[in-house]
């Protein structure tokens, strides 16, 4: 049952790998993980950030822009080349340049819209209706009526009725 380990030894002939086959195979594993991570993280990085230094490089007055924050705006004014003043919708604001995320297109905005359209079709469609919104119901417009009460009584408040008013006034 057991076996003498120098009679174990002499049936199978094997010899163990030399340190420099070891180091070699560990560094072509190393090696195929840095080509993996250039692929699949450095080389998509490092072109979006090429990309991103260009559409700033480029940036006008009057372009609509989306910053790092989600606020949508509009370049007002280029103070330097680390400065631009933002208009926020009738609020100008001096941000850093590199926190600018993205230049907005009107191509890519009317594709964006038309995108939301098409979905926003698809779910009209998709909800039943119900009976009561089938019937249609006709009712007098009452919005009509009201300005005019309004207007007369606006006058009636500026112009005074009688004389002894206009005269105490003045």
């Amino acid at each position: 049952m057991f076996i003498s380990m120098a009679h174990a030894a002499g049936e199978v002939a094997t010899t163990a790998p030399s340190m420099a086959d070891a180091f070699w195979t560990n560094m072509g594993l190393v090696g195929i993980m840095f080509v993996l991570f250039y692929l699949l993280l450095i080389r998509p990085q490092q072109k979006r950030l090429k990309e991103q230094r260009s559409m700033l490089d480029t940036l006008q007055k009057g372009d609509k822009i989306v910053t790092g924050g989600g606020l949508y705006a509009t370049v007002s004014r280029i103070i330097s080349d680390t400065e631009v003043e933002i208009d926020l919708g009738g609020v100008k604001v001096t941000a850093m340049r590199y926190t600018i995320q993205t230049r907005i297109n009107d191509d890519a905005s009317t594709a964006v819209k038309a995108a939301k359209d098409v979905v926003a079709e698809k779910k009209l469609a998709a909800t039943p209706v119900k009976k009561a919104e089938k019937k249609s119901v006709k009712t007098k417009p009452v919005a009509a009526a009201q300005p005019k009460k309004l207007a007369t009584k606006n006058a009636a408040a500026k112009k005074p009725t009688s004389k002894k008013a206009v005269k105490k006034k003045a």
